[in-house]
């Protein structure tokens, strides 16, 4: 088993290099998926989070609104550290089941956006970055999200910076222009990846 830690900045287009490897038959453990799940409505980590911020955060269906949710505590280190207790706890053991369950020569991938703000980049084999500028970022939120530039600007400054995260890199996925160029680069990636785990197995 090769254990491969994907991480970027949020509207570094992550997600789609993540949908790109599953397709070539990596195990992908989602940690955002995974974030949510454990806060859906019956869990312990919802009735911990509506204790620690108020009902306000949920949504008239009981579901957590994850919007109003992030306008609390991405421009507050202290209800952002608060939130990350109560969650990442839960999202860690979760991922746990999952990684017993892949065959032994399994390539599974962790998506896992605060990587490099957790210090996690040794629990992996190598770690693949998907980068792109501050700007080109700020404008996929805004125009393709439809985030307001306010809390845009917050989500990306409540995060590494890109140079802490280029230096936990073993492997760097550039992602500045169009999805076309991810087709291209993302087979090199994982003929990289598929060498490595052959290499070690050998």
């Amino acid at each position: 088993m090769v254990k491969v830690g994907l991480t970027g900045g949020i509207g570094s287009g992550k997600s789609e290099v993540s949908r790109r490897l599953s397709d070539r038959g990596a195990v992908v453990i989602d940690a955002d998926k995974i974030a949510r799940e454990v806060v859906e409505p019956g869990t312990s980590g919802l009735a911990l989070i509506v204790e620690a911020f108020g009902p306000g955060v949920l949504r008239e269906d009981g579901t957590l609104n994850r919007e109003k949710l992030g306008q609390i505590v991405f421009a507050d280190q202290e209800k952002l550290a608060r939130l990350n207790a109560i969650v990442h706890p839960r999202v860690g053991e979760r991922v746990g089941e999952l990684q017993r369950a892949a065959p032994d020569d399994a390539i599974v991938v962790y998506d896992v956006p605060l990587l490099a703000e957790n210090g996690l980049a040794s629990m992996y084999d190598l770690v693949i970055v998907v980068d792109a500028s501050d700007g080109t970022r700020l404008d996929r939120l805004t125009r393709l999200r439809g985030m307001a530039e306010e809390d845009a600007v917050a989500r990306i400054k409540a995060q590494a910076t890109r140079e802490d995260r280029l230096k936990i890199a073993d492997i760097v996925i550039e992602n500045e222009g169009a999805l076309d160029d991810l087709d291209a680069r993302v087979p090199e990636v994982w003929a990289e990846i598929q060498k490595r785990r052959d290499t070690a197995v050998a």
